[in-house]
């Protein structure tokens, strides 16, 4: 995921860098339907250990499929991947399918921080994508990825066989929501920007014809019930960023990858859940700027 040294703490700069990062996600999460995809991926092999630690697993090769199959072997009861591009941890661990010998496996130490999205993953093994869709936190899963859903660099690296399956165990830890949820608020302050929302919660922001304020004005719009982000905190938002001055859009992480970085002092006492609307004046070099952040939530520290 995304990292930036601060965000909103040097908007400006926030704002350049996350300038044209939007996508399409490839799926909207409405019709989830996890059913498992093949009746005998539970007999491709048995896996043991607690979620989160890494398992033992025996794997009865060789196992073949001919297309990428999943099952869960354990069905959390968390928040469910509804997008390509929502925030998430997950451990994960690669078995050869003929072999069974272990290929790679990710630190499975309880570390939250590891913040990512079923793209990332996605994008080292193309077959992770279907596999994660509509997972809920708290789930184990385990599934067959056939060699072109591996990746057939990933598969010389790791000196697969030809035609070779390979059996991946993964472990949802977390799934962070997609938008602000909570209480709208109510505010009356003259020469703000209107913010619309989508369905989904992708923020429109209409700029008013007079002109921006003089110093920096942050509103709530909606008051989530989440804990209160203090000073030095971790957070994952998404940003909506609009030129007061041409009304174009200069930031979008909707339909992309989320924001991750330190929370400066305009995010500093809102909750988790919530959506602030904060105006940047103009300053030498740089437009006046009208930003909505969805607060998604604080990333927990990394254990020493």
């Amino acid at each position: 995921m995304r990292k930036t040294s601060a965000v909103l703490a040097t908007l400006s700069l926030a704002v350049l860098a996350l300038t044209g990062c939007t996508a399409t996600p490839a799926f909207d999460g409405v019709a989830c339907d996890r059913a498992a995809s093949g009746d005998s991926v539970l007999s491709a092999a048995t896996v043991t250990g607690d979620l989160g630690s890494l398992p033992d697993v025996e794997v009865f090769g060789p196992v073949k499929v001919d297309k990428t199959s999943y099952a869960d072997i354990t069905v959390g009861d968390g928040r469910t991947l509804t997008t390509d591009f929502q925030p998430m941890v997950l451990d994960i661990a690669f078995y050869g399918g003929n072999s069974g010998k272990k290929l790679y496996n990710s630190e499975f130490n309880g570390d939250l921080s590891r913040v990512n999205n079923i793209d990332f993953w996605a994008q080292k093994s193309p077959g992770l994508g279907g596999v994660l869709e509509c997972a809920t936190a708290g789930s184990r899963v385990l599934a067959v990825l056939t060699p072109d859903d591996f990746g057939q660099q990933n598969a010389e690296g790791f000196g697969l066989a030809d035609g070779e399956n390979v059996v991946a165990v993964i472990d949802v830890l977390d799934v962070y929501p997609t938008r602000a949820s909570g209480a709208l608020q109510f505010n009356d302050a003259r020469g703000m920007p209107t913010v619309v929302r989508a369905v989904d919660g992708t923020p429109g922001i209409i700029i008013p014809d007079s002109a921006a304020p003089k110093k920096p004005v942050t509103q709530t719009l909606i008051k989530g019930d989440g804990p209160k982000v203090k000073r030095g905190d971790v957070i994952v938002n998404n940003i909506m960023a609009v030129n007061w001055d041409d009304k174009t859009v200069a930031s979008n992480t909707w339909g992309s990858t989320a924001s991750l970085g330190a929370a400066a002092k305009e995010l500093v006492g809102a909750t988790v859940g919530s959506q602030l609307l904060v105006v940047i004046p103009a300053a030498e070099g740089s437009a006046a700027t009208a930003v909505v952040v969805d607060i998604l939530g604080i990333v927990p520290a990394a254990p020493q």
